[in-house]
């Protein structure tokens, strides 16, 4: 049973930074890609970051210079850092895995974490 147990949300002032993990287990196949979304109450689910098992990596604008996803293969975990945060990247971040590059192109998710609350508020 694939399982994603992510970690690190919170609450945090107006530009300050918080880091968010995630660690898969039990996949049955090589992972292509891991990344996140998030998702405010009433609006989609919006795609945030992604990082491919050989290091590519793809941004939102709305994070692109604030935001880095990283790695670490041999565990199947990401970590989200997140700087500067701003009032509007209040959301619940989901952790999610794909097996191709669907993940990136058609936002093909092969399975989703349960969510943290990143909460940016003064």
């Amino acid at each position: 049973q694939v399982q994603l147990v992510e970690s690190g949300g919170g609450l945090v002032h107006p530009g300050g930074s918080l880091r968010l993990s995630c660690a898969a287990s039990g996949s049955p196949y090589p992972i292509y890609a891991m990344g996140w979304f998030r998702r405010v109450p009433g609006a989609e689910r919006e795609f945030v970051a992604a990082i491919t098992s050989r290091g590519f990596t793809r941004y939102s604008d709305s994070v692109k210079g604030r935001f880095t996803i990283t790695k670490l293969n041999a565990q199947d975990t990401v970590y989200l850092q997140m700087n500067s945060l701003k009032l509007e990247d209040t959301a619940v971040y989901y952790c999610s895995l794909g097996y191709s590059g669907g993940y990136f192109d058609h936002g093909d998710v092969g399975f989703w974490g349960q969510g943290t609350q990143v909460t940016v508020s003064s």
